[in-house]
C-alpha cells in the first residue's frame, strides 16, 4: 500500500509527535463543507498532510495515510520534468451571479472546472452556470464539467447533449460505474466531448479496470487516494491514457503532493486540477500555493508556525483526527493476512 512498506513505516511516536491539525475556512461552501480539516505532518523529507474527507471510512483512508508518510519520509525517485504546472479553475456549483467573484480568484486560467448535478439542483442550474461561465472566459477559454458520478445513463447523455452547445472539453465522472461510463462513451461518441475518470480510478479496488473496458479517454488522478506519488505514476503509465493530476481540497502542503507528481508524468496534456488553493480564505503555507497567470510552481510547501497556531482545530477536532490517524496506522502497520 505505501511504498515505505509496512517494516519502513516511522513509528507512531514519529508522526505524532510532528503532526498539527488544523482546520481553514472555504471562502465558498464546496462539497457541502464550508471548512476544510486537514492533519500536517512534519517528515525528514518535509511537511505532508493527511485528509480524507469525513465520510470515508479508515480502509480508505488508510490509503491517504501511506501516501502521507511516503511524502514525508520518502523522496520519490521519479525524474521532474517541469517546474510549472497549468492549472484549472475549480467552480462550485454557485448561482450564475457569482461565478464572475468565484473565477477572479484564479489568477489567469484558462480552463474552469464547473461542478454540475449538484443535490437539489437541477439541469437548468447546470445549464445556466455553464451558459455564464461561458460569456465570461470568451470562445478561447475551456470548460470541463465535473458531475461526481450523479448521474445514471439516461441523464448523463441527456446532460451532455444538452451542455455541448457550450464547447466542452470533457465531463468527469459523469456516471458512477465503468460499465456506464463505457455506454455513455459509446452512446456519444459522435459528439466531441470527452469521458473522464476521476472516482472510478481514486475509488476502486482495480483502478486499472476503466482503462480495460475503454470507458474513459482521459484519467482524474489524486496523489493521496492513490498512495503517494510513485503509486499513482505507475497507475498513469500501466493505464496508457492521458492524465489530468487534481486535488481534494488540499492545503499548500497537500497541493504540493499534488505538483510532485504533475512535475513527474511523462505528459502533461491537460490543466491540472490543482489550483484550489484559490478557495480557501487561508493557508498554513509562507507563500499558499494558488494559481499566478494560469500556474503553479513545483516544489515543497513551507509552513508558517504562525498559522499553525491562528487554524488550529477546536480540541474536540484534533482529538477525532489523531484517533483516526491511529486507527488507520494500524491498518498500514499489520502483517499481511
Amino acid at each position: 500500500m505505501t511504498a515505505l512498506g509496512a517494516d519502513a513505516l516511522p513509528t507512531l511516536d514519529e508522526v505524532l509527535s510532528g503532526s498539527a491539525v488544523v482546520s481553514v475556512q472555504l471562502t465558498t461552501r464546496f462539497r457541502g463543507v464550508e471548512h476544510r480539516e486537514a492533519v500536517l505532518l512534519r517528515g525528514p523529507a518535509g511537511w505532508s498532510e493527511f485528509s480524507p474527507f469525513a465520510e470515508y471510512g479508515d480502509a480508505e483512508a488508510a490509503t491517504w495515510l501511506a501516501a502521507a508518510l511516503d511524502f514525508g519520509w520518502r523522496d520519490s525517485g521519479a525524474a521532474v520534468l517541469r517546474r510549472s504546472i497549468p492549472v484549472n479553475a475549480t467552480l462550485p456549483a454557485v448561482a450564475p451571479d457569482r461565478i464572475e467573484a468565484v473565477l477572479a480568484r484564479y489568477d489567469g486560467c484558462r480552463t474552469v472546472k464547473i461542478k454540475v448535478a449538484e443535490r437539489g439542483q437541477t439541469l437548468a442550474d447546470d445549464v445556466e452556470r455553464v451558459r455564464e461561465t461561458r460569456r465570461l472566459i470568451g470562445a478561447e477559454g475551456r470548460i470541463r464539467l465535473d458531475a461526481n458520478g450523479a448521474w445514471n445513463l439516461d441523464e448523463a447523455e441527456h446532460a451532455v447533449r444538452e451542455l455541448e452547445q457550450f464547447d466542452l472539453e470533457y465531463v468527469e465522472q459523469p456516471c458512477a460505474s465503468v460499465e456506464e461510463l463505457a455506454e455513455l462513451r459509446r452512446r456519444i461518441h459522435r459528439i466531441d466531448v470527452l469521458v473522464a475518470a476521476d472516482e472510478s480510478v481514486r475509488k476502486a479496488a482495480d483502478p486499472l479496470a476503466v482503462a480495460r473496458a475503454g470507458a474513459a479517454d482521459v484519467l482524474v488522478i489524486k496523489a493521496a487516494p492513490l498512495g503517494g506519488v510513485d503509486r499513482a505514476l505507475a497507475i498513469v503509465e500501466a493505464a496508457g491514457l492521458p492524465a489530468v493530476v487534481s486535488s481534494a481540497l488540499d492545503t499548500s502542503v497537500g497541493l504540493a503532493m499534488g505538483a510532485a507528481l504533475a512535475a513527474r508524468l511523462p505528459a502533461l496534456e491537460f490543466d491540472c486540477g490543482l489550483g484550489t488553493g484559490a478557495l480557501l480564505a487561508d493557508d498554513v503555507a509562507v507563500a499558499p500555493v494558488v494559481p499566478v497567470t494560469g500556474a503553479i510552481g513545483t516544489g515543497r510547501a513551507t509552513v508558517d508556525e504562525d498559522a499553525l497556531r491562528r487554524l488550529a482545530a477546536p480540541d474536540e477536532r484534533a482529538q477525532w483526527w489523531r484517533a483516526r490517524l491511529e486507527r488507520c496506522y494500524a491498518l498500514l502497520a499489520a502483517p499481511p493476512a
